[in-house]
Formats: structure tokens, C-alpha cells, sequence
């Protein structure tokens, strides 16, 4: 028979001891896992999802984490707004002068590429507004170019693909300036399908309710980022919601070149525009130092590099946290070898006589102590496979709250580095526990035990 088998049999035959030591065990793993899985998921994919997309992010001076987490994530409140002259700054001459006569403002403006528009090397800007709730869910205006030339993660690179319908238009006759693309949490959260009329709210979930309603042409599918729980409108509809537009300065009340659509309400001019942040893609990344140091030289605007924030965030931060995480880790472990030890050295004096036994039949000192080793490590494998299989369905169960909270998807099999160190730590800790009692048992006396 192999020594497994014996101690299969061994821990069996102490059924109710060795399920509550198992079941004690795979508490204290599953509990380990389960903040040490969640804690790495989310970490791991803060750090994906700044990284994939832009760059660079522009906004109003101030603290470069709220912005990032406001623009990336939806997570934060906008810091201050920017002029829409900011988002040209990134613009050719000759875009300048579409914006100019289609929007009306300074004919200056059309005269000359933005001082960005070299170092932008054939990349992109793409601006957002914000401020504004769907449910409660983030608001976001912006241009047909979010899902034509941004990217998204977790992974890689990917396109934005959609489950039903298209990505809105800047105009068209059908739906004017209202048209609305909505993230695929939002769609089912909201229970909101394409065709619906959404109707945002001012400034918070319970703010005032917007009359203007935008009509919902697109959902997007799934991505396991922030993007699925916002609700994306066009940017010229944003602009013409009540209490969007600021009072243009005097003497500067343009008119566009290019009359409006008729039967549709007029576009803001282009100093009643105002913007949130911007997204930018260096098209040579080696001029993204360049055109943030230019940019933090105006003083009142910064540009801030998404995955550098996230970092800062990591490290000063949470890294503390993972600290206190991986120590309590440690001692939850401990515990749970002390406990396999207490069973197991507990259960030695119902046992010599059968380790007597073994002896006489022939078995070696090093094969009784290797029953009880391999005893102890059947203990630490069932409770850590019970307590990893436990914790992840937890997280299965409560993957729902978690999207929602943070806009990462996960599953049963969503893993991270750090609860794989769980398991073997388990193990090697249970072995050193069994340690005691397999010396106990080496040190059986045959003749003293038999005739007992």
C-alpha cells in the first residue's frame, strides 16, 4: 500500500477532526485570496487601462490624479474646465478654419496651425465634457473620433465594437446634434435599448432633469473598462443642453460663415464652448515630454501621463496597503499551520499503537514519518484548493458590484500574481507544522505500544 493511500486512509478515518481542521484552513486561505485576488485584479487592470489609449491628458492645473481618474476612469469630479481655443491649439490651419466658419468665432484663430499641432505628429485630441449624469452613471460629450481613433484595453489595442446599432454623428437629419452612444453596463443597468430617448441630469444622479432628450443609435460591447458604464452623447448636443453654454465675452459674439441646419437649434459659437479635458496620442511618443512641458509652462493647464499617474497612485498609496496585506497574509497562514499542528499532534495519542504496529510489520522510521508529512500536506492542499475555489466564486458572485464600482469586469478565473503565492506558502507552512508530530511518531516506542 503507498504511503499515500495510508494517509488517505489516516484522514479518513478522523473524519470530523480532519474536516474541521481542513474547513478552519480553507477559511483563513479564502479569505487571504479574496482580498489578495481583488486587490490584484483591480490594480492590475487600473494600470492596463492607463495605459492603453492616450498618452497624455490635458486638463485645467491642479492635482494630475483627479484627473486622471475623472477622464479615464469616471471616478472623480472634473477639476475646472478649459477653453474649446485649447482643443485648437491641437488643430491644422485648416481644421482651425472649419471650426471658425462652421461655429463662428475670431477669424484669427483660422490663420495659423495650433501650437500643438507639430508635436502631435499625426496623432490625436480628442476632447470630453463632463459634469453631467445618466442614472448614475457618467455623462460624456464628445466627438465621433472617441470610437473611430481611440483604443481601449484591458489587453491590447482594440477597437471599439458595437453589440447594436453605430457610433452617433456629429449631425444628421434624422436625430440633429441628440444622438447618444451608451457603455454595455449602462445599457443593461438602465435597461435601455437602441431607439430609446435618454434624457440627462444636471450635474449629479438627483440633479434636474434635462428636457433636451438624446436619441441612443449605438451599445457598445463589452470592454472590461471604465467605457462600459458612461454614457457617451455628441458633443454639439452637450453643448446645447440648458446651462452648458458660458456667456461669450463682449465684442465677442460671432456669427458662423456656414448657416446652420434649419429646423435644429444653432451651435454654440466658439466662445461659448467650453471643454473638461482632452485625450492626446503623440503620434511619435517621443514628443510627449516636449508637449506637456509646453503645455504646464502656460500655468494654467497640465498635461499629465495617465499610466505615471496610476503609478504614483500604486506606489504611494496602495503599495502600503499590499504591505499590510502580504503581513497579514503571513499570520493568517501561521495560524492555519497551527491549527493542522494542534490536530494533528492532538491525534498522536490514539495513534501509537497503530504506528506500533507499522513498526513491527516492518515499516522504517522514515516511512512513519512520512505518513504524517504527507497526512499534513493532504490537509493543506484540500483546505487551499477548498479556500481558492471559495474565494473566486465570492468574487463571481460579487462581480457585478465591482464592475459597477470600478468598471472592471471579472470572473471565476480572474487571477492575480499575488494569490498564487497563497497556496505555496500554505503548503511549505503545513509541512514545517507537521514536522512535530513526525517526530513524535518517529519516536515511538514499539514494545511499550504493542503491549498497551
Amino acid at each position: 500500500m503507498s504511503l499515500l493511500r495510508i494517509a488517505w486512509r489516516n484522514f479518513r478515518h478522523r473524519s470530523l477532526s480532519s474536516f474541521l481542521t481542513t474547513l478552519s484552513l480553507a477559511l483563513g486561505v479564502g479569505l487571504v485570496v479574496l482580498v489578495l485576488s481583488i486587490y490584484g485584479i483591480i490594480s492590475e487592470a487600473f494600470v492596463r487601462n492607463a495605459s492603453v489609449g492616450p498618452n497624455l491628458v490635458v486638463g485645467a492645473a491642479g492635482d494630475g490624479l483627479q484627473l486622471t481618474l475623472n477622464s479615464i476612469f469616471y471616478l472623480s469630479q472634473p477639476i475646472e474646465n478649459l477653453d474649446y481655443t485649447d482643443y485648437m491649439d491641437f488643430m491644422s490651419e485648416q481644421q482651425r478654419s472649419d471650426q471658425v466658419e462652421r461655429y463662428g468665432g475670431d477669424p484669427a484663430l483660422a490663420e495659423e496651425d495650433g501650437r500643438y499641432y507639430a508635436l502631435l505628429g499625426g496623432g490625436y485630441a480628442i476632447p470630453l465634457a463632463l459634469g453631467d449624469y445618466f442614472g448614475s452613471f457618467r455623462l460624456v460629450g464628445t466627438t465621433p473620433d472617441f470610437f473611430e481613433k481611440l483604443r481601449h484595453g484591458p489587453m491590447v489595442d482594440q477597437e471599439f465594437t458595437m453589440r447594436e446599432g453605430r457610433a452617433f454623428e456629429t449631425f444628421n437629419d434624422e436625430h440633429g446634434y441628440f444622438e447618444a452612444v451608451l457603455g454595455s453596463r449602462v445599457a443593461s443597468v438602465m435597461d435601455v435599448r437602441v431607439g430609446d430617448v435618454i434624457n440627462p441630469t444636471h450635474g449629479n444622479p438627483e440633479g434636474k432633469l434635462h428636457s433636451e432628450g438624446f436619441t441612443v443609435v449605438g451599445i457598445l460591447d463589452p470592454t472590461g473598462t471604465p467605457n462600459d458604464r458612461a454614457a457617451f452623447i455628441n458633443l454639439e448636443g452637450f453643448y446645447l443642453m440648458e446651462g452648458h453654454a458660458r456667456p461669450a465675452p463682449e465684442g465677442q459674439n460671432y456669427e458662423p460663415t456656414i448657416p446652420p441646419p434649419a429646423d435644429w437649434p444653432k451651435p454654440l459659437t466658439i466662445p461659448e464652448r467650453e471643454i473638461t479635458a482632452l485625450l492626446i496620442r503623440n503620434g511619435n511618443l517621443m514628443f510627449a515630454p516636449i508637449m506637456s512641458n509646453m503645455i504646464k509652462e502656460t500655468k494654467t493647464r497640465q498635461a499629465v501621463a495617465p499610466i505615471g499617474e496610476i503609478n504614483k497612485l500604486m506606489s504611494v498609496i496602495v503599495g502600503p496597503l499590499l504591505t499590510a496585506l502580504m503581513v497579514i497574509t503571513l499570520l493568517t497562514c501561521i495560524v492555519a499551520a497551527v491549527g493542522v499542528l494542534v490536530a494533528i499532534y492532538n491525534s498522536m495519542n490514539d495513534r501509537r499503537k497503530d504506528i506500533a504496529v507499522m513498526r513491527a510489520l516492518g515499516a522504517r522510521r522514515g516511512t512513519v514519518t512520512s505518513v504524517i508529512l504527507i497526512e499534513s500536506l493532504l490537509i493543506a492542499v484540500i483546505g487551499g484548493v477548498m479556500g481558492w475555489l471559495g474565494a473566486h466564486l465570492a468574487i463571481w458572485i460579487a462581480s457585478g458590484a465591482i464592475e459597477e464600482q470600478t468598471g472592471i469586469q471579472v470572473g471565476f478565473w480572474s487571477t492575480s500574481f499575488y494569490e498564487w503565492l497563497v497556496l505555496p506558502l500554505v503548503v511549505a507552512l503545513a509541512l514545517l507544522a507537521g514536522l512535530l508530530p513526525a517526530l513524535s511518531a518517529y519516536r515511538t516506542d514499539v514494545g511499550s505500544n504493542l503491549s498497551a
